[in-house]
């Protein structure tokens, strides 16, 4: 999982790599279409018309499909969940609380945030594998608050699904050499449950080409600390520029793999910190 500054990003954002930035103009009439939606689907739930709510939903895809590719470029073209791009693609635009029926853990349904169906701050660009297993999966903890749209309070939900553009929540997400997706260590036993629930429903794990593309990273990663270990204890026997060429390269190429534009790049972090030696942990891009 990567985590993405949108609070503070904008489609007329000019420095966002692979962008084409849009025009005030654009950006302007993009959020007043939502506007207008959010009101007529307001109108049609009043009147209990649930059925023509969806139905103006699904009729008006295109409108959040407007936003993928910037979703995607802020991402460096990378699922904002899984982190890789060829793997668990073809991308969505994923509502990260669903619009229509949100499903608890048992399974049981309550009504959807339809009021944020077209809200861009609730946009996540996914892979579709990961997205076609979540669909309207959005547990909240035994007792907690839940929004509406007569008494919004999204930031009180106790949720299971952690969320990319949470920094905190993309912190409790660790790797393993196998691959894996785990909690960090010393995670509470609830921030527990809700990497596990996370990882089980968003197929983290489960998909193998995703876990066999972590594994290879790590090994790569790891293989380039024996190197390092290697080049810099020849370095310390004296003047060396073989040695001492050596390690540059090998640092270049780590910090390459940890730069938050690199595919996995949080499995390569990973490798680093679990060897624990702050030399190695100053490499990180």
């Amino acid at each position: 999982m990567i985590w993405i500054d949108l609070e503070h990003k904008r489609p007329t954002d000019t420095d966002i790599p692979g962008w084409v930035p849009w025009t005030q103009a654009q950006w302007d009439a993009w959020l007043a279409k939502s506007k207008q939606l959010v009101t007529d689907l307001a109108a049609l739930d009043a009147a209990g018309k649930r059925d023509k709510r969806n139905a103006l939903i699904d009729a008006n895809s295109g409108h959040w499909a407007a936003l993928k590719e910037w979703l995607l470029a802020l991402s460096g073209g990378k699922c904002w969940f899984s982190e890789v791009r060829a793997p668990y693609f073809h991308f969505d635009v994923e509502h990260f609380r669903p619009k229509k029926k949100a499903k608890a853990l048992d399974g049981s349904e309550r009504d959807g945030y339809w009021w944020l169906a077209f809200d861009y701050m609730n946009f996540r660009a996914c892979g579709n594998v990961g997205n076609r297993k979540k669909g309207g999966w959005f547990p909240l903890k035994q007792g907690s608050l839940y929004s509406t749209y007569s008494a919004p309070c999204e930031e009180s939900e106790a949720r299971y699904l952690l969320d990319p553009i949470d920094v905190y929540d993309v912190s409790l997400i660790a790797f393993d050499e196998e691959g894996k997706a785990i909690p960090v260590p010393g995670a509470s036993f609830w921030e527990q449950e809700r990497v596990n629930e996370t990882v089980k429903r968003l197929k983290l794990n489960e998909h193998v080409p995703l876990a066999e593309a972590r594994r290879n990273v790590w090994q790569k990663v790891d293989g380039l600390i024996e190197d390092f270990v290697a080049a810099k204890a020849r370095c310390g026997a004296g003047n060396n520029p073989a040695a001492q060429a050596k390690l540059s390269e090998v640092c270049t190429r780590i910090r390459a793999l940890t730069q938050s534009t690199a595919e996995l790049s949080a499995v390569a972090r990973w490798c680093i910190q679990f060897r624990g030696d702050p030399q190695l942990s100053r490499l990180v891009g």
